[in-house]
């Protein structure tokens, strides 16, 4: 099987990296706390109007998806799944009525998630073609 490194440029390849690094870095921590579930992460999820018993299987769901996404063979699995799951963010912070910044920020981490995969992988650039 041929390996997407060799059509992608260093450049393009390590730009692809770091962007998706960023928000890959951020969610792998939001989901470990998950799984210690700190006073300020319990707070949170009652305030958006969950019950304190969804807190860990959220983490796991979350760690498994980044997870998948870090890895180049399932690294589309896992952006589709966290699409998902950052859809389900979104939605619970427009019920629970809360600002642009809690709820836009889902998208920009899913925005920042998919143009770092773009970047890497040439066959997702084929897929979604940006004119000039």
């Amino acid at each position: 099987m041929q390996s997407t490194t060799q059509t992608v440029s260093k450049t393009r390849l390590w730009a692809g990296r770091i962007l998706s690094a960023l928000p890959a870095l951020f969610l792998l921590v939001d989901g470990a706390l998950k799984l210690v579930k700190p006073e300020s992460v319990v707070k949170a999820t009652l305030a958006l109007e969950y019950a304190e018993t969804v807190i860990l299987p959220l983490g796991i769901v979350l760690l498994a998806c980044t997870i998948l996404y870090l890895i180049p063979r399932t690294a589309v699995l896992g952006a589709i799944l966290l699409t998902g799951y950052l859809g389900g963010a979104v939605a619970s912070h427009v019920r629970a009525g809360q600002g642009p910044f809690e709820i836009l920020f889902p998208v920009v981490l899913g925005a920042l998630l998919w143009g770092g995969l773009v970047l890497r992988d040439d066959r997702l650039s084929a897929l979604i073609p940006l004119r000039n």
